[in-house]
């Protein structure tokens, strides 16, 4: 895949797979736009020094302001890769308003933002968007005991699909991905009897993400892709 010349806005793209998108995408020749909150993601970001990383230190993504002055900086944007989000597990009975909210701002309310400020962009030159849900989005009895975070990520699938048949005629193509228990050294701490070899590898999923987002993905739009590894 050549992304030579193209600019790639990564949200998430400190974290695990975040790294493993930036990485690839570095690899493939983009130049990757990626932004953080908090000082100590920028400074255990392995790649903040490469000459194709611009890290921009910005507000919370659910904040509207914050999101229209990133993308506001990005010239002649071709992708918008939407995996910064949150987890939490929490049975109905005992989650709060305030604990749905911040489930609801942490991965709907930011994804939401970035598509529209994503399109706004690529109006009149065409792009790729990609969100990332999660498996119990798809598959909902999976959600039982986090249902605010099924909830949210249901959420982003959904927009996903709506926005996809939305923008099509303006040649932007929406997909998301849907992934099951990444390996990833803060899951293996979590959960350190699980068959980790059976979790999908985060270089595997962000070769998903990649071919979605690329010149080369001409033709797939509206699909919530399942990467389940074998778990």
């Amino acid at each position: 895949m050549d992304y030579r010349d193209r600019h790639v806005v990564i949200t998430g793209g400190t974290g695990a797979l975040g790294s493993a998108v930036v990485s690839a995408l570095i690899e493939a020749g983009a130049f990757c736009h990626v932004p953080y909150i908090h000082a100590a993601e920028a400074e255990r970001f392995a790649l903040r020094t490469h000459a194709q990383v611009k890290l921009i230190g910005t507000a919370e993504l659910s904040d509207e302001t914050a999101v229209a002055k990133l993308y506001a900086g990005v010239q002649r944007l071709w992708a918008s890769i939407h995996i910064a989000g949150g987890f939490a597990m929490s049975p109905v009975a005992d989650t709060t308003k305030s604990d749905l909210m911040k489930q609801v701002d942490m991965n709907f309310v930011t994804a939401f933002l970035c598509c529209a400020a994503a399109v706004r962009r690529m109006t009149g030159t065409g792009g790729r968007i990609v969100n990332v849900a999660t498996r119990p989005a798809l598959e909902w009895r999976l959600g039982a005991g986090m249902a605010a975070y099924t909830a949210s990520k249901a959420a982003v699938a959904a927009l996903t699909v709506a926005l996809a048949e939305e923008v099509v005629k303006q040649d932007i193509l929406v997909n998301a991905i849907a992934p099951s228990t990444m390996d990833t050294p803060a899951n293996r701490k979590a959960m350190p009897k699980a068959d980790h070899a059976a979790w999908a590898k985060v270089e595997d999923v962000a070769a998903t993400i990649l071919f979605l987002a690329s010149p080369q993905n001409r033709v797939t739009r509206g699909a919530v892709v399942p990467v389940y590894g074998r778990s």
